[in-house]
């Protein structure tokens, strides 16, 4: 099934694994205003090179992060077009459950009136 927001079920799975990890949200963050390397994201975290290219891949096979090569480096970047995608299917959601809430209240509502 896909979504109002184009995502796929299997491409809501891969975001939401890949934002469950707080690394992996931290390098989102940092690669939201400007592209960084690989070797400046690792130099950042208490990991090795591979293990943060691991966290870079989870996030780029979501497609919350693109990387560019530039030489002997590669550039990742957040792409903020996955992430509308991304608030837009949590806003989905938070109409669902408002609503939801909504239609409870109105049945509690009605089951104090006489």
């Amino acid at each position: 099934m896909v979504s109002r927001t184009g995502l796929s079920d299997a491409e809501v799975d891969r975001v939401f694994h890949a934002l469950a990890d707080a690394t992996r949200r931290d390098i989102v963050r940092r690669t939201l205003v400007d592209g960084v390397t690989v070797s400046a994201l690792a130099a950042a975290y208490d990991m090795s090179f591979a293990a943060v290219q691991k966290h870079v891949t989870v996030l780029e096979g979501a497609g919350l992060v693109t990387k560019e090569p530039r030489g002997r480096v590669r550039i990742v970047r957040a792409d903020p077009e996955q992430l509308d995608r991304v608030r837009g299917l949590l806003e989905d959601f938070g109409r669902l459950w408002n609503a939801r809430i909504d239609r409870l209240d109105t049945l509690l509502a009605s089951d104090d009136e006489p």
